[in-house]
C-alpha cells in the first residue's frame, strides 16, 4: 500500500504564491505519473497538472498554464506544485494523486492524498 500526504496549503492574497508538496510513503511512486487536482464544494474534481514518471513531460489545465509548475523528485519520493500569480478562483482543496497512466482524467488515478486547503483572498 502507498500513502500520499499533501502540505503547504494556506491563505494567500491574490497575486501571491504558494508551493504545495506531496510526500509519498509505503511504496515508491517513481514508476507512476503524478497529478494535482482541486475541488470546490459542490463542484466536480478538476484537473490541475500532471507529470510523467520520469519527470520528462507535463500537462496543465488551461486555467493554470503559465502560472503553476509541477515537478517531482523521485529520489525523495515527492512531487510539488509551485503556484504563482494566484487568483481567488484558485481557491479549492488541492489533492495529490498517482496513476499508472499519464492522464488528466481523475478516474485514472489509483492513489490519493487527503487534500490541502488553498484559499486566495481578493
Amino acid at each position: 500500500q502507498g500513502q500520499l500526504v499533501e502540505s503547504g496549503g494556506g491563505l494567500v492574497q491574490a497575486g501571491g504564491s504558494l508551493r504545495l508538496s506531496c510526500a509519498a510513503s509505503g511504496r515508491t511512486f517513481s514508476s507512476y505519473a503524478m497529478g494535482w487536482f482541486r475541488q470546490v464544494p459542490g463542484k466536480e474534481r478538476e484537473f490541475v497538472a500532471a507529470i510523467r514518471s520520469s519527470g520528462g513531460g507535463t500537462i496543465y489545465a488551461n486555467s493554470v498554464k503559465g502560472r503553476f509548475t509541477i515537478s517531482r523528485n523521485n529520489a525523495k519520493n515527492t512531487v510539488s506544485l509551485q503556484m504563482n500569480s494566484l487568483k481567488p478562483e484558485d481557491t479549492a482543496v488541492y489533492y495529490c494523486a498517482a496513476s499508472r497512466v499519464f492522464d488528466s482524467n481523475w478516474v485514472q488515478y489509483d492513489y490519493w492524498g487527503q487534500g490541502t486547503q488553498v484559499t486566495v483572498s481578493s
